[in-house]
């Protein structure tokens, strides 16, 4: 069977692929090893000039590359562009900083010298999502490539055209011939890949069903995961916040990418006092959003990226208001060919509702009533996932100390949407899976941490 795209917007194919054989897998992951071979003996310099190269072309290319995501997945225009710029802004990151990384750390012990060195594994397979074609892409393959890895990428079917178009873009940078290459190859053919000797490691980005089958069969040869899964974030508003603030973080945070993002705000824990304030507030900015054909670039809001996920979503909601859950605003489905939903609020969530208990991946917001701030971070944690969460108080110091020392995520934001930034680590905890990307810890997943003792 072929890997088909189709326009989210409209419903019609884009185009048709076919999957690649196992025999020419096979000869790619080889190749892609060879090359390897070689270039994990260039200096950081060299690494530096093709990672700089990258960036440059992310830039001279933005509209074409913006225009295929939003085509492929629904992406709002404006949206992909940012994505595109953000992809040029994480490769000039470690170009630059790469090597400050990855320095030798000296170690002083009994030895004459003693000191750490990070050396590249080897060739990472990785397997990465729809939801930020380009983005989750770069974000892993900037630091591999400077560290002096190779890399192999299976993406998400729907976002086959954005994985050929990153191919080139390697390509075009004039990194040497199968060091980076794409596999046109369904997700229920991914195993033998892992298995393949000439992986080294695997990193993958998606749902938690998906990252426990691949880390088990990574488990099962030893080989290295890195795992950034689900989340259902958690965003606290308590009773000294300022609610506009909060409203206009909250809403963005939640309508991104028409809320398709791990760490989206999902789940919007209220203290009491202000909770009939703040949900009106947030239905006001919710129906300030505009959804629309993604390349028309007046459009806030796109659909979701494939008609069997919007009606999954459109599933939970109804799941949650058949267990008590009000709709606030939204919670239609549309019309219209294509696979849109509306924004949609649901206030009375509580433990045992889909909107509560599981990852609503699209613009539904669940508003949770708490007592206090004991309760609400109660709430907050009551929860398998633990990507991203954020606390909404004037009080900063107590912010800080939530923030810190009691929301149980990989990151924790003060008065702020959650989001990803390549000077800060990214990833979670619990069932939102393990390991970092970004920064110095991210670049140090795929290394060889390595002892060197000279008596």
């Amino acid at each position: 069977m072929p890997l088909i795209t189709v326009n989210p917007a409209t419903g019609e194919q884009i185009a048709q692929y076919d999957e690649m054989s196992p025999a020419e897998i096979d000869r790619i992951v080889r190749r892609a090893h060879d090359a390897w071979c070689a270039w994990r003996d260039t200096s950081f310099a060299e690494r530096a000039a093709y990672v700089r190269r990258l960036a440059s072309i992310l830039r001279e290319d933005s509209e074409r590359f913006a225009t295929l995501m939003s085509q492929e997945m629904g992406k709002p225009i404006a949206q992909a562009r940012a994505e595109v710029e953000k992809c040029a802004i994480g490769c000039d990151h470690y170009a630059e900083h790469a090597e400050t990384y990855l320095a030798s750390e000296m170690v002083e012990t009994d030895a004459s010298t003693s000191y750490v060195a990070y050396r590249p594994l080897g060739v990472i397979l990785a397997i990465m999502p729809w939801n930020f074609p380009f983005w989750q892409v770069l974000r892993f393959a900037a630091p591999a490539f400077m560290a002096g890895n190779g890399a192999v990428l299976k993406h998400a079917e729907n976002v086959t055209g954005s994985a050929l178009a990153i191919e080139d873009l390697f390509q075009r940078a004039g990194f040497p011939d199968g060091l980076f290459r794409t596999l046109r190859v369904k997700s229920a053919n991914v195993e033998p890949i892992i298995d393949h000797p000439g992986i080294a490691a695997i990193t993958l980005t998606g749902s938690t069903a998906a990252g426990k089958a691949v880390a088990a069969a990574a488990g099962a040869r030893v080989k290295k995961t890195v795992l950034e899964l689900g989340g259902s974030d958690p965003y606290l508003i308590l009773e000294d916040a300022d609610l506009d603030l909060a409203v206009a973080a909250c809403a963005t945070g939640r309508l991104q990418n028409s809320g398709q993002s791990c760490i989206a705000a999902k789940r919007f824990i209220v203290v009491e006092p202000v909770l009939e304030t703040f949900q009106q507030k947030l239905a006001d900015a919710f129906r300030e959003y505009r959804a629309g054909d993604p390349l028309s670039g007046d459009s806030d809001l796109g659909p979701l990226a494939r008609v069997d996920l919007r009606d999954e979503l459109h599933r939970q909601v109804e799941d949650s208001v058949d267990r008590g859950a009000t709709v606030l605003l939204g919670g239609v489905v549309p019309e219209a060919p294509g696979a849109w939903y509306p924004p949609t609020i649901l206030t009375n969530v509580q433990s045992g509702m889909p909107a509560h208990d599981e990852e609503l991946f699209g613009p539904v917001a669940a508003v949770i009533a708490a007592k206090d701030e004991d309760d609400a971070i109660r709430i907050a944690n009551d929860t398998d996932y633990g990507l991203g969460a954020a606390v909404f108080t004037r009080d900063v110091a107590r912010g800080e100390r939530i923030a810190a020392e009691r929301l149980e995520a990989g990151s924790c934001f003060v008065n702020a949407f959650v989001k990803s930034d390549p000077r800060i680590p990214f990833g979670g905890v619990k069932e939102s899976g393990y390991g970092r990307e970004l920064s110095r810890q991210g670049i140090q997943e795929f290394v060889n941490v390595k002892t060197v003792y000279i008596a």
